[in-house]
């Protein structure tokens, strides 16, 4: 093969392989269906809720955001308008350990007797304590009403984790403590979901293409020569 045509390819080959590695995943997310076994104050109730979490980085946190596509359970009278506020437990599993309390904000409007209360969105933030793959999944849901919780659901089919997060400890340790009982925190905010994924490993992931990259033009350089000869 000429050495121009072989120098092309080597040069293509290393580029191609940068662009793989820079697309490479930080995150893994799916919906996943989530049967609710509810005890309510007017008896049990039941129901299956598509679950999605998501994650976004914030400095050495990450604000995680739970949502539900449908309700889970609903209530004989009409809940005003603001009495109504969700929130959950999600359960750490991979490098981390615990459980995540996330929060809802307060229903906007009123919602009709005998209707699905719509959870929405609760969120939490967690810190990580070790790096690492951590799995985040569905726990224990609490529907808080008229001054009493009128709604304690637990998974009853054993769901798969929602997310995987690939997750880097302050200061990059691995083995310091674990992650039980991370502080949820409430958000007012509203509108779309994050974007899942952490910002730096994108980074790292591109740092690391740059090398293949800068590897492959070396190869070039030593064919060129060596041709030359």
């Amino acid at each position: 093969m000429p050495y121009r045509r072989r120098a092309a390819f080597t040069l293509a080959a290393a580029v191609a392989g940068s662009a793989v590695l820079a697309s490479a995943p930080a995150a893994q997310a799916a919906v996943v269906d989530v049967n609710y076994a509810c005890e309510t104050k007017i008896g049990p109730k039941g129901a299956v809720s598509p679950v999605d979490i998501k994650a976004v980085r914030n400095g050495s946190s990450y604000t995680i955001t739970m949502s539900f596509e449908k309700g889970v359970s609903d209530s004989p009278i009409e809940l005003p308008k603001g009495v109504m506020t969700p929130r959950a437990e999600l359960k750490l599993g991979g490098a981390d350990e615990g459980t995540l309390k996330v929060k809802g904000t307060p229903n906007t409007a009123a919602i009709p007797p005998n209707t699905p209360i719509k959870i929405g969105q609760l969120t939490g933030t967690y810190t990580p304590k070790k790096s690492g793959k951590v799995t985040f999944t569905a726990g224990l849901l609490t529907v808080h009403a008229l001054g009493m919780d009128a709604a304690v659901c637990t998974p009853k089919n054993n769901p798969a984790p929602s997310l995987e997060l690939d997750v880097t400890a302050p200061g990059g340790s691995s083995d310091t403590g674990s992650g039980s009982d991370s502080g949820g925190t409430q958000s007012t905010s509203g509108g779309e979901l994050p974007k899942t994924g952490p910002l730096d490993s994108a980074t790292a992931l591109g740092t690391l293409g740059g090398t293949v990259l800068l590897t492959g033009a070396a190869g070039v350089l030593w064919l060129t020569r060596r041709t030359a000869r």
